[in-house]
């Protein structure tokens, strides 16, 4: 220890009235309700790991920054709180960029602070010297940087405020380290008090539009409803069961909103969603864009009645005409709608909707009768649909399922069905792959009493995976299931459709038994190649975790020739120009 920092230590403890800018970051983390950070070491940051183990916030470290992005969204996710990443200077804060940059299309909200060097050597070509600024400013909604350690609290305070306004997001807070090693008296400080600076999220429209609302809602003769992860996000499911269940909506979710409803409730539907979008007369789309996922609109049946409800004034109305937008939080939305109907109303609409809701239903039942064959499939090239079948007969009540990759998303879809809300969680709308990683381990630290799945393919498990060794380290054990195929196959098909046999360029991997690099670390490793036995090795994996602490990884061998239906109608789509 150097001699200087040992005078600075000394004067902190001696002197209890002047503190460092590393403590007073720790300190309005503290008062944001942060209690985890996700970190990989660097000498611009050090004096606010020092300031966590004084406020008892966990310090999570990581081999790769984009993991510890990643697992910052995912705890944020979990908990419904912040998520906080701190990264150092120059390639400590480029890693980060794709987890922010996903963070930003989930709607995640996400406090990153950066390092950076002195103030005194600014433009002199200091070690990892950067414009951060500039450069996070694409993929966050704000992003800033401190000029001086007084307003170090303040600003942390005013970037989670930056992170929760309108639709949440991640934000970016750049600190140079003479900043947050620097002393100062504790009563120059700006600290905002905790809880005095933000307001509550859970904005609601005027009561006309929810008049509007409900009479839309009341006089559908088939109508459908669509919720995406704003409900989940916003913890608005209680509120969106009450809803379906007063208007007798049939019911669709997609992204972090899978799960919100039981699989047997009556409303709940999942393989008719196109048909749905097709044929209603009123159509309800909630905390979802329409995006590519909902063919930019063009999905839905162009004689309905639109509605459409978000928290992102920019995306109401993009894409397709609507009628009736409505700009706010979901569950507030709901419960005012709910309160607007009578009770004759909604014996009205309950009689009303009873062909329709048995149409949906005989449709379902018809759609996974023709998955069957796929799901139970016996060849020895293992189908990818069987993987996903039986992962999902192996999922428990309190199971979070964390898909990773192309065709394992889109496939994995079609069979896991969540047991509970917030239990599903996928690389969302920026298509991440490597998500899966820190995710897991985000999730399992957000819920140590929970079982966590993560269900990857071959090449998004390549991308991230050495940071299961942090998962070990602080006892975040997850079941890791690889969907080994050889390629980063869903680009395959297109290529190979596109180009032939030269559609195989850029797209092979090695045939590589991933089970032996949970052994590597002290954990269960397993190779599958006959469908019989994948569940009997998903049990032996999840017998393994609880008796080790460490995680398993059950590589299952699956045919490279099998894609997802939806993988081959987007290169349809694409190639009519679509």
């Amino acid at each position: 220890m150097s001699a200087t920092t040992d005078d600075s230590l000394k004067l902190g403890s001696a002197n209890t009235g002047t503190i460092s800018g590393g403590h007073l970051v720790a300190k309005a983390l503290r008062n944001e309700g942060i209690d985890t950070i996700f970190t990989l070491s660097g000498g611009n940051i050090v004096d606010i790991y020092d300031g966590c183990v004084n406020e008892g916030i966990r310090v999570i470290d990581f081999r790769h920054e984009q993991v510890a992005a990643h697992a910052a969204d995912g705890y944020a996710r979990q908990t419904g709180q912040t998520g906080c990443l701190v990264t150092t200077a120059g390639p400590g804060c480029c890693n980060a960029i794709t987890g922010m940059a996903t963070a930003l299309r989930s709607e995640t909200p996400l406090l990153h602070i950066g390092g950076q060097g002195a103030t005194s050597q600014y433009l002199q070509g200091s070690l990892q010297e950067f414009d951060h600024v500039r450069l996070m400013s694409p993929v966050t909604k704000w992003a800033a940087s401190v000029r001086s350690t007084e307003r170090i609290a303040d600003m942390v305070s005013m970037g989670c405020r930056e992170a929760w306004g309108e639709v949440p997001g991640p934000v970016y807070l750049e600190i140079p380290r003479d900043l947050l090693d620097r002393s100062i008296e504790l009563q120059d400080c700006v600290i905002p008090a905790a809880g005095h600076y933000r307001f509550s999220c859970k904005v609601m429209c005027s009561p006309p539009e929810i008049e509007k609302l409900a009479d839309l809602l009341v006089h559908a003769e088939k109508p459908a409803a669509l919720f995406g992860s704003q409900v989940w996000n916003g913890r608005s499911h209680r509120e969106a069961l009450e809803l379906i269940r007063t208007f007798d909506i049939p019911a669709y979710t997609n992204g972090s909103a899978r799960g919100i409803f039981r699989n047997n409730d009556p409303l709940s539907f999942d393989r008719t969603r196109d048909k749905a979008l097709a044929e209603a007369d009123v159509i309800l789309v909630v905390g979802t864009p329409f995006d590519f996922r909902l063919g930019y609109g063009k999905s839905l049946n162009p004689a309905a009645k639109v509605i459409q409800i978000d928290q992102n004034y920019s995306v109401i109305g993009k894409n397709r005409d609507i009628e009736l937008g409505l700009l706010g939080h979901a569950g507030t939305i709901f419960r005012a709608v709910v309160d607007a109907v009578s009770g004759s109303e909604k014996r009205k609409m309950a009689t009303k909707r009873k062909e329709w809701i048995a149409t949906l239903r005989a449709a379902e039942a018809e759609a996974l009768e023709k998955l069957m064959p796929l799901f139970k499939s016996e060849n020895s090239l293992i189908n990818p649909y069987r993987v996903a079948y039986e992962l999902n007969e192996f999922l428990e009540e309190n199971t979070i399922y964390v898909g990773d990759g192309g065709d394992v998303v889109t496939i994995s879809a079609q069979a896991v069905r969540p047991r509970r809300p917030g239990q599903w969680m996928d690389p969302g709308p920026l298509g991440s792959l490597g998500v899966g990683t820190g995710f897991a381990i985000g999730a399992k630290l957000a819920n140590p009493d929970k079982e966590v799945v993560c269900y990857y393919g071959d090449g998004a498990f390549s991308m991230t995976a050495f940071d299961m060794e942090t998962a070990n380290r602080f006892k975040a054990p997850y079941l890791a299931v690889v969907g080994n195929n050889s390629a980063m196959n869903q680009i395959r098909y297109a290529q190979l459709a596109k180009y032939g046999d030269r559609g195989n360029v850029g797209t092979l991997l090695s045939d590589l038994p991933y089970g032996k690099f949970a052994e590597m670390m002290g954990g269960y490793g397993e190779e599958v190649y006959n469908p019989g036995d994948i569940a009997p090795a998903l049990r032996r994996g999840r017998e393994a975790i609880a008796r080790t602490g460490k995680c398993a990884v059950i590589n299952i061998w699956v045919d490279p020739q099998e894609w997802s239906p939806g993988t081959k109608a987007r290169l349809k789509a694409r190639m009519a120009g679509k």
